[in-house]
């Protein structure tokens, strides 16, 4: 039996080439001038979803969801009625890409500001089909799971304590697909409590979307500089700050 492949190749070339927005360096942001995308694959008002222009990583299907047409803007600040709609929008065509079968796994993930690992500042999240990987055998389902702080109807929202790579992790489990709203009320206030509340040096976060035995779940990380520790040896730390954390989310957002 052929192992399964555990890495994926980035093409350092393709890299090189790539606008870099997410810090103001003079680039003009790809994604603002709509009449000049390419590769548009489907659209719901503001929000678009394109082939990524630059695919860096190899044997992979390469999607970028472009949240708004406001490249100042951000999650946290969205109407409800747009949230609902670009995380409806999102996690559908998610969904389309994984029932459609061809890829090992697919990933849909969202990076923002300078320590993120992103290159552009405009809103967005990308849906990457991977043909050769499956990214769930990577994924304890301890991480998924946490100290519950809230729910909402068909959603859940969490604070790790066995994170995946520490130190903080919001995790918000999804039970009923009818009520993905409820799931993207709480990314709403996890990425603004990131921003705004946890410290005053955080400005960038990522949020992971995970589909594993049938469960869909979103992780919301504040991303500083990586511990070497992680880095190094893979061992993932918690923060003694988990109870300050929860009681924070409880009493700014009424949770």
């Amino acid at each position: 039996m052929t192992p399964k492949q555990i890495h994926l190749v980035f093409d350092t070339k393709i890299g090189g080439t790539k606008p870099v927005t997410v810090v103001d360096n003079g680039h003009k942001c790809p994604f603002c001038n709509r009449d000049e995308l390419e590769g548009i694959i489907a659209e719901d008002g503001p929000v678009l979803l394109i082939a990524n222009k630059y695919p860096v990583l190899r044997d992979t299907y390469q999607t970028v969801l472009i949240e708004t047409d406001d490249c100042s803007s951000e999650l946290s600040l969205y109407p409800k009625e747009h949230l609902y709609r670009v995380i409806r929008f999102g996690v559908e065509k998610w969904l389309d890409m994984i029932a459609d079968g061809e890829f090992s796994s697919v990933l849909f993930f969202k990076n923002h500001g300078p320590s993120s690992g992103g290159s552009i500042r405009h809103p967005h999240m990308q849906i990457v089909g991977l043909r050769h990987v499956d990214y769930t055998v990577n994924i304890p389902p301890a991480s998924l799971e946490g100290i519950v702080i809230s729910r909402n109807g068909g959603a859940e929202l969490s604070i790790a304590d066995k994170p995946l790579v520490g130190f903080i992790e919001l995790n918000i489990k999804l039970t009923d697909l009818k009520q993905l709203d409820r799931l993207a009320d709480y990314l709403q206030i996890c990425a603004h409590y990131f921003l705004h509340h946890f410290n005053r040096h955080c400005n960038s976060y990522n949020i992971f979307f995970y589909h594993i035995r049938g469960q869909i779940t979103a992780k919301v990380m504040p991303r500083f500089i990586t511990s070497p520790i992680y880095v190094g040896y893979v061992i993932p730390q918690f923060s003694t700050r988990i109870p300050d954390v929860a009681a924070d989310l409880k009493r700014i957002y009424g949770l």
